[in-house]
Parts: C-alpha cells; sequence; structure tokens
C-alpha cells in the first residue's frame, strides 16, 4: 500500500437520515462486491433493486431502532467502503457484538480501507462496552488473512455453510473473534 493511500479517505458513522437518502449509493457498492464475487449473502442474478432493498428493508430499520452501527468510508462524497457493527445482542450477550458485511468497492480495495474500517469499527465497539467481536467470512477469502492480521483468531469452520455467489457449490464459513 503506498504511504497516501488513504488520502483523502474519510471513516465516519452514518446515521438512519443519511443512510435513506443515500440508499442508492449504499446499494452501489454492495452490487459491485456481489458483481466481483465476494459472498456476503448474495447469489447471481443480483440487480441494483436487490442490493437497494436489502439496505432498505435489513439494515435501515435496525439502525433507526439504534441496534446496528454503519460506517462508511468516503472520498469527495462517494461511499468507497461501508462495515456494520451489530450490537443488539440478548442479555447475556451484551459484552460482544457482530462485524458484518466489510464491503470495498472493487475499484479501491488494496488501499487500506478495509483495514481503516475495522479499526473504527473497533473503536465503536468500545465505545458500546463491548469486549468481544465476532464475524465469519467464507473460508479462503482474501478477507480471512486480512481479519487475522486485524487480531482475529479462528473459532472454527462450518463445511457446507454458504452458496457460492455464481454457482451451486456450498463453500466453509470461517467462524472469527477478536477480545478488545
Amino acid at each position: 500500500m503506498a504511504p497516501n493511500a488513504m488520502a483523502g479517505i474519510a471513516i465516519r458513522p452514518v446515521l438512519a437520515d443519511e443512510m435513506m437518502r443515500r440508499l442508492d449509493e449504499f446499494g452501489a457498492v454492495l452490487l459491485a462486491c456481489v458483481a466481483d464475487g465476494a459472498s456476503v449473502g448474495f447469489v447471481e442474478p443480483f440487480g441494483a433493486t436487490d442490493a437497494t432493498d436489502y439496505w432498505r428493508r435489513k439494515v435501515l430499520p435496525a439502525v433507526r431502532g439504534g441496534e446496528v452501527v454503519i460506517l462508511v468510508a468516503e472520498m469527495e462524497g462517494r461511499i468507497l467502503g461501508t462495515v456494520q457493527l451489530d450490537h443488539d445482542t440478548m442479555p447475556n450477550q451484551r459484552h460482544r457484538a457482530e462485524v458484518r458485511k466489510l464491503l470495498v468497492h472493487p475499484d479501491f480495495r488494496r488501499r487500506g480501507i478495509a483495514r481503516a474500517l475495522m479499526a473504527e469499527i473497533e473503536t465503536h465497539a468500545r465505545r458500546l462496552a463491548r469486549s468481544l467481536l465476532t464475524l465469519d467470512t467464507r473460508s479462503g477469502d482474501a478477507a480471512e488473512p486480512l481479519y487475522r492480521d486485524l487480531g482475529f483468531d479462528v473459532a472454527g469452520m462450518i463445511p457446507g455453510y454458504c452458496r457460492d455467489t455464481r454457482s451451486a457449490r456450498l463453500d466453509a464459513t470461517t467462524l472469527m473473534y477478536k477480545r478488545l
């Protein structure tokens, strides 16, 4: 990564009203990632309406309810990446949160954006008094070594956990955690 790869890129939280206004932009990042083969829960065919609907139906209500924190990586007003922190846990789990959908638009990868998003999501987790983060990633994906580099440990793998984005193949997922 070049020394100034993050120059001009800001990482910040987004509240529900702004998210609502920018649903198409969130959808565009998700659509680009899925088209690039990201295993983030969706399979092709997957279009712009599907991507926007995900944010509108699944994420926006949780952001409005204060159950999920959404961060964006942004440059010149364009969303380059995003990550979610789901801290809507049961009473015996108030010490943990789940990191979900770390997405960086394929045109902006290898610039440190994913690392910056993850560092900031950890900051938000600490503010919420969360001492354990969990996540899952398709086994063998490029994100797996990134998460290891960020201090996440492997809890285990589940074979046949998710369907491939483009084919009927079932892939394993790696469950990971990090103590803060």
